[in-house]
Formats: structure tokens, C-alpha cells, sequence
């Protein structure tokens, strides 16, 4: 399988199972249009007239080339069932729920104000230690593990954070095992203090903001329905001053935002690095939901937000932006491509009252929830159904050719929309393949220069 695109002069090809990815000339380019059904005369008479004979002799040996050296029409048969779902029930990443509570009211939150349709609460340190307990016992032979403090907004509850890092650094030891910790914060509660253990402490944070002033107060309110850009954004200007390790401010656009490479682009002006701007997933009947006819629109966004990025970089002002970062040297491994972020196998999230889920995003609904920390025993119910929803069993994505990148998109997204983990989010898909289009893009002018 290949996949082939021009994006400004660039003629791209990419071979899907071997990773490699091609920038070719025109020829090479209109030739593959037909290489594998038609014979070498045949193709000569269809490109006669644009074609001399011998370029297209001489661009059908560059092609035979790679064929031959397995970088084009590789097939994928090194892959096997048992590769795919043998792996067995070890888990590697936790979103721990430190606080089901929020000061801010965001319009698009998919939990609900912080709450996750139940009561308003706090975890407590003894069940954030079971927490951590659970991880490392159930870890396996994985020696690097994460942790992610997640909320609600987790500052609300930062002692109880501070206390679950210091028990999870001594409890780290026993079992031979180095925990990451991770924060996302809405930046209300954040202070010097704050900033400075959090630096010191945790190996990533994730700030949200939307953008411009106006679009981040439209969706992002305190409880009192105040706008929040004026209180976080300098907040967040002094703590990344500090920061050595990774973070990323990381915004939603929704369809109230369309033009959201100009948010982008106020966030790389205000000084902000790495920046990460998600299409929100919500119901179709809200007035903010991203529509199926809202996509050819937001496709040529993010042609946009291409020209952007590439102005930055060529002016010496690089910034991250968190989609265009591709690795094309094959990346994570086979399995971790097939089957993507490990949710409900790999990675699960766990509540203020210790109810474990197989991801943040299912938290709260009865249906996907998994058992508790306080149980005897833990079994995870729903591992074979989440083990099994990779993208040799999702038809749409086998036949894809995002299918390595994009690893069959967000369980989340897809039973929010189409009530099947195993049917993926159709827009939501489009978008990401535009996205890799892009970032592969911007790859090949970048390394061109």
C-alpha cells in the first residue's frame, strides 16, 4: 500500500507498511498512478504525451529500485495475531484522578465541570497510595511507568498530589521501577510555589488555553462565568521561564474557531513553545460541535497553519506544534503503531473513589468501569474487547493508509460518536490524515533548506 499526495511543489509518496517516506519528481509520481496494473509499454503510450520515452524508462528503474529494496509496495505480513493481542494484561500508564471538582465552568468539557456526572470530590491520599500500589503490581516487567495527576483540576487538590509523589518516589524502589509524573493544570490555582515543585517534579505539564483572548473566554469560565485568559496567561509566561523539562499549552478549537492557526499563532507570538490545539469531540447538537460539513474548511485550516509554522521556522521563531511531530523512522514499536495509546490494556484512569476505567475519557460511565482499588480482586473485564479493537479489526482502518500513524484513532471518540469502540470517528479521522499530511510535508521543504 502507498499513499501519494502533492502538497505545494512537493511530490510525496509514502510506502505504508515499511515507514519510508519518498519525495519524488513528477514523473516517478504519475507513473505509480499505474505501475502495478499496467505494463511498462502500457504506461509509455498513457504518458506519451507529457513524457519522453526514455525519462519514463529512466524513472521506471528509480521506482523498480525501491520495489526492490522493500521501500515501496511493502507488504505487512510480518505482523501476526499473536503480536498483536499476546501481549498480556500489563499496565504502564495511569490517569489518576486527583480532583472530580473544577473552578472553571468550560463549555466543552467532557467531564462535565470537573464533576464527571457525580458528586463533586477530592481522592484521598490513602486511595491515591492504593493508586500507585495498584500500578506498580500490576506493571509486569515494564520498568518505566506514568503517572498522570488529572482532574477535575488536580491544584485543587495539590497537597494530596505532593504527598502521592513523595509515596510513589519511596514505593518506586521496592519494585525496581521509575514513575513519570505528568500534571494538567487550568493555571487558576497556579503559583510560584506551585511552579517551582511542579517543575521540580513533574516530567511534563499540560497547560490549557484556547488561544486569542476572545475564543479562550467564549469556551473558558470560572464559575462565576468570568473570562480566564487576563488570570493564566502571564501565570503561564513566568512558569515555562522556569521550565527545563517538556510542556505543552494545549487548546481546543471548536466551530466557533475555525480559524484556529490564528490562535495558534497567538500563542507562538506571546512566547509559548510547544503548543498543542485539539478539534473538540462533543455532541452534534451542541452549537460548538464540529460538523461534517465544517471539514473542508478546517482541511484548508490546517493548510494554514502549515504556511505558519513554515514561516516561523525559516524566520528563526520555530515553535512545536504537538500533530506535526512525526517520527519517520518507524517510531514506537509494531504493536504500540497497530494499537495506539493502550487504553483499557495498557493504560487506565482511576477515580477520587477509586473506580478504574479503561481511560479518562470513560470515567463516570457505569459501563466501561473496570472494578475498584478496594476490591480483593482485580480482573479486567473489558481487556479482550479493548485488546482486540486494533486496526486489523477495524475495516476502515486495515484498508487505510494513516493506519500506522494515526494507530486506529481514540476509543473515546469513537463510542462517543458512533457507540463502537471498533468504528472510528469519521471526521476526526479525516482531520488526522491531513494533519500527517502536513507534518510529513513539512518534513520534506524543512530538510530540502
Amino acid at each position: 500500500m502507498i499513499h501519494k499526495y502533492k502538497f505545494k511543489d512537493n511530490y510525496i509518496v509514502m510506502d505504508i507498511n515499511s515507514g519510508a517516506v519518498h519525495v519524488v519528481t513528477d514523473i516517478v509520481f504519475d507513473i505509480l498512478n499505474y505501475y502495478q496494473e499496467k505494463s511498462l509499454d502500457e504506461i509509455i503510450k498513457l504518458l506519451k504525451s507529457k513524457y519522453e520515452k526514455n525519462q519514463i524508462l529512466e524513472a521506471a528503474l528509480e521506482i523498480q529500485y525501491l520495489v526492490d529494496n522493500e521501500m515501496l509496495f511493502t507488504d505487512d505480513s510480518q505482523i501476526t495475531t499473536e503480536m498483536l493481542e499476546g501481549r498480556g494484561a500489563i499496565i504502564k500508564a495511569m490517569c489518576l484522578h486527583v480532583a472530580h471538582d473544577c473552578n472553571m465552568t468550560c463549555k466543552y468539557c467532557f467531564g462535565g465541570q470537573g464533576a464527571f456526572e457525580g458528586k463533586r470530590s477530592l481522592i484521598s491520599l490513602e486511595t491515591g497510595k492504593k493508586a500507585i500500589d495498584f500500578l506498580l503490581s500490576h506493571s509486569g516487567s515494564r520498568r518505566n511507568l506514568e503517572i498522570d495527576f488529572f482532574g477535575g483540576e488536580p491544584l485543587m487538590n495539590f497537597e494530596v498530589v505532593k504527598g502521592l509523589v513523595n509515596y510513589g518516589r519511596e514505593a518506586e524502589k521496592a519494585f525496581g521501577k521509575k514513575i513519570r509524573f505528568t500534571i494538567t493544570t487550568n493555571g487558576l490555582l497556579l503559583d510560584d510555589f506551585k511552579a517551582d515543585y511542579i517543575n521540580e517534579n513533574m516530567d511534563n505539564v499540560i497547560l490549557s488555553i484556547d488561544g486569542r483572548p476572545e475564543v479562550n473566554d467564549n469556551m473558558r469560565q470560572t464559575v462565576t462565568g468570568k473570562g480566564t485568559y487576563d488570570n493564566i496567561t502571564e501565570k503561564y509566561l513566568n512558569f515555562i521561564k522556569k521550565r527545563e523539562k517538556t510542556y505543552y499549552v494545549r487548546g481546543t478549537y471548536t466551530r466557533e474557531n475555525l480559524d484556529f492557526s490564528e490562535d495558534v499563532r497567538h500563542l507562538a507570538e506571546k512566547g509559548f513553545k510547544n503548543i498543542s490545539m485539539e478539534p473538540v469531540v462533543t455532541d452534534l447538537s451542541r452549537s460548538y460541535a464540529l460538523q461534517d460539513e465544517d471539514k473542508d474548511l478546517i482541511l484548508r485550516e490546517y493548510d494554514r497553519l502549515t504556511d505558519l509554522y513554515l514561516e516561523y521556522a525559516k524566520e528563526g521563531k520555530k515553535f512545536e506544534f504537538f500533530h506535526f511531530n512525526i517520527d519517520l523512522n518507524q517510531g514506537p514499536c509494531v504493536v504500540k503503531r497497530v494499537s495506539g495509546c493502550g487504553a483499557g490494556t495498557e493504560y487506565v484512569a482511576v477515580s477520587p473513589e477509586g473506580d478504574i476505567y479503561p481511560c479518562h475519557q470513560f470515567v463516570g460511565n457505569s459501563d466501561f468501569k473496570l472494578g475498584n482499588l478496594y476490591d480483593d480482586h482485580f480482573e479486567n473485564r473489558l481487556y479482550d474487547e479493548f485488546n482486540r479493537a486494533h486496526i486489523y479489526n477495524k475495516k476502515k482502518c486495515s484498508e487505510c493508509w494513516a493506519k500506522f500513524y494515526c494507530s486506529g484513532g481514540c476509543h473515546a471518540n469513537a463510542f462517543q460518536m458512533n457507540r463502537d469502540i471498533k468504528k472510528p470517528y469519521e471526521l476526526g479521522c479525516e482531520l488526522e490524515k491531513k494533519r500527517i499530511e502536513c507534518a510529513i510535508a513539512i518534513r520534506a521543504i524543512l530538510d530540502e533548506e
